[in-house]
C-alpha cells in the first residue's frame, strides 16, 4: 500500500519550479523521510492528498494543474470570470467572439467549485471541457 501511495502522489504531482513529475522511488524515499505510516481504514486516495500536504512542507511539490476551456455566454461570461478569477491560476487565451472562450490552468482541488458555479450562473448554458487532467512538461531536460 506505502508503493501504492507513492505512486498516486508521483502521478498527481511536479516540481512546481521545472513542472515535471516526480520518480515514485524519489516520494518514497520523501515519504519515509517525513516519517509517513500507512492507515489501513482510509483509501489510497485519500492518503495521497494526505501525504502530498505533507510533502508541501518538507520538498518543492505541487499538484499538477489541470487545463480547462469554458465556454460562457457573453452576457454573462464578464461577471462570471470575475467570480472565476480567484479559482484560476493561469488564464492562457480569452476570445471574445459570439461566446467568450477561456483557455487556463486550475488546482485540481478547485474543479467542482469552477464546474457548480457554471452550472449555477449560466443556467446551462455554459460549458466546462477538459483538455488535459495534468499539465507537465514531458521529454528531456537541458542541463547546462
Amino acid at each position: 500500500m506505502f508503493r501504492d501511495i507513492a505512486t498516486i502522489v508521483a502521478d498527481k504531482c511536479v516540481n512546481p519550479e521545472t513542472k515535471r513529475p516526480y520518480t515514485v522511488i524519489l516520494i518514497e524515499r520523501a515519504m519515509k523521510d517525513i516519517h509517513y505510516s500507512v492507515k489501513t481504514n482510509k483509501s489510497t486516495k485519500q492518503q495521497a492528498l494526505e501525504v502530498i500536504k505533507q510533502l508541501k512542507e518538507k520538498m518543492k511539490i505541487e499538484r499538477a494543474h489541470m487545463r480547462l476551456r469554458f465556454i460562457l455566454p457573453v452576457n454573462e461570461g464578464k461577471k462570471l470570470k470575475e467570480k472565476l478569477k480567484p479559482l484560476i491560476k493561469v488564464i492562457e487565451s480569452e476570445d471574445y467572439s459570439q461566446q467568450l472562450e477561456i483557455v487556463c490552468l486550475i488546482d485540481p482541488g478547485c474543479f467542482r467549485e469552477i464546474d457548480e458555479l457554471i452550472k449555477k450562473e449560466t443556467k446551462g448554458k455554459g460549458s466546462l471541457e477538459v483538455l488535459n487532467l495534468k499539465d507537465v512538461e514531458e521529454g528531456d531536460e537541458k542541463l547546462e
